[in-house]
């Protein structure tokens, strides 16, 4: 389990890699979601965390679910969403292909 410290960082680093994903600037991610322009620098350097309302507004704007979110070993949730996405349709053999050429990537 980790410790509290730990998950903070996770955290601050994770809003900044899905703020970088997103291609937006600390002052205007923070000013978009109606803070002053150095909220999202506080967050990031470990000064604040956001509130749970002000978490589920940063959620929305990056686009990102909780459970991707805390993914932290996820680099990019936008795109394993587009993929999953493709999936749906597909036969049964084929998705157990597919499976099967993930699993030899992934060797």
């Amino acid at each position: 389990m980790l410790k509290f410290k730990e998950e903070e960082r996770l955290f601050q680093e994770r809003v900044t890699q899905l703020r970088m994903k997103k291609d937006v600037s600390e002052a205007e991610m923070s000013m978009a979601l109606g803070n002053h322009r150095t909220y999202l620098q506080s967050i990031s350097s470990g000064r604040a965390m956001p509130s749970f309302d002000q978490f589920y507004n940063i959620l929305h704007y990056l686009d990102v679910t909780p459970l991707e979110f805390f993914q932290y070993d996820s680099p990019d949730p936008y795109l394993i969403r587009i993929v999953a996405d493709a999936l749906n349709g597909l036969t049964e053999d084929d998705l157990e292909f597919i499976l099967r050429l993930i699993k030899k990537i992934k060797r």
